[in-house]
Order: structure tokens, then sequence, then C-alpha cells
């Protein structure tokens, strides 16, 4: 007996192993601008959050940069940072048994919307989710407190008891807490285990065929 209907997931670091392409991407960018790159060998401090607090706050790009940097980063992406992204193993079957048993799916990302459809597709995912719903260019929709309701609106879901957030890092955990939405975390993603126990993680699963298991009870 399944105890939800509605499951969010991140796609960094959940559904995807994207941090080399990330980094390449950002690197590249502080290149570009002719600005100092930060030490980007600890994922944890830019897997997760929305890019442009990545820019502002980690690589400390004044702030008449930070379009040139969101634009330069994202036409990169397309280029290098994508092909350097792969699905999980045991993603697949674990998505395909989710929706078997009645589970409607979105991707919530703190991504760039257009571009989370962009990987989401690439990767073959696209088949298996209701909706991709990531953060707007403006900045209005980015932090993953404002994203987990969108995303529950997309998919017409109207009781929080009903919905699980699903993500790696203590952003996705924090977004759920401040949402009053359940979360389980991944273990196998970018962020830790005490990060997301801190802000109220139900469950962990160390691998996709354990999620999909403990999303079905």
């Amino acid at each position: 007996m399944k105890t939800y209907d509605y499951i969010l997931f991140d796609l960094d670091g959940t559904l995807t192993e994207s941090a080399g392409g990330v980094e390449l991407s950002i690197a590249h960018t502080m290149e570009v601008l002719s600005l100092p790159c930060p030490d980007l060998s600890d994922y944890t401090l830019y897997i997760g959050p929305p890019l442009e607090d990545t820019f502002r706050g980690m690589c400390a790009v004044p702030e008449p940069l930070i379009q040139d940097a969101m634009r330069i980063y994202r036409d990169y992406y397309d280029v290098v940072g994508m092909p350097n992204t792969r699905v999980y193993d045991g993603v697949f079957p674990m998505l395909s048994a989710l929706r078997e048993s009645g589970c409607q799916l979105a991707v919530c990302t703190s991504k760039n919307e257009p571009v989370a459809e962009k990987v989401v597709a690439q990767q073959g995912l696209l088949p298996y989710v209701d909706a991709v719903c990531g953060s707007t260019v403006d900045g209005s929709r980015k932090a993953k407190a404002d994203l987990i309701p969108y995303a529950m609106q997309t998919l017409g879901c109207t009781d929080k008891a009903r919905a699980v957030m699903i993500g790696d890092t203590y952003f996705d955990a924090k977004g759920a807490y401040l949402c009053g939405v359940d979360f389980f975390g991944v273990t196998y993603g970018y962020g830790t285990r005490e990060a997301m126990e801190a802000y109220g993680a139900k469950a962990f699963a160390a691998t996709p065929e354990t999620l999909g298991r403990l999303i079905l009870n």
C-alpha cells in the first residue's frame, strides 16, 4: 500500500549524476569573466542551491555581472555540461515502478526550467515524469520553498500529506520543511545525511531501488 501519491524529485544528485558538467560550466564562466574561480572540489557547496545564488555568493561575481554569468554558464552547459551528465543506475526501473503504482511524478529543481526540460529530455527521463518544474529566469521562483508548492500545484496536489520531496542536499530538505511536506533523502548524491537530518528527513535511501521501495512503503 503506497503512502504518497505525488512524488517530487530533485534532479542533480538525485536522478542524475551531474556535478562534473556543473563544475566545468562554472569554471568556464569565471574564466570568460576574467574572475578568480573558487575551489570547486566540494560539490556540496554548489550542487543544490539556485545558480544565481552560487555566482553571487560562493563565486563572488559582482552584481552587474550576474546576468552575464548566468548566460555564459547556460550556453556552455548546453554544449559541454549536459553531455557530462548521466542518470544514476536504477533510476529508470524505480520511476517505472512508481508510475505503475499510480503515483504522479514531478522533477522539482532549482535549475532554470527550460534548461531542466532539456536535461530531462536528453537523459530520457521525460516519459517517466508528469511535470518538470524549475526556476524562473527572473529569479522570482528559485528556492525549493518556492518550487515545491509550484510542483504540487502543477500536479494537482491539494493535500500536503500525500506529497513527498526527494533530494540529496539540505537545500531540498529545508525546502520541504518550510513547506510542511515530508522529505526522503538519498545518500548517493552530493549532500550529507547529517545536513538533511537537521531539517527533519523522514528516511534515507542508499540506492534508487531502495528509494522506490521506501516510497511505496
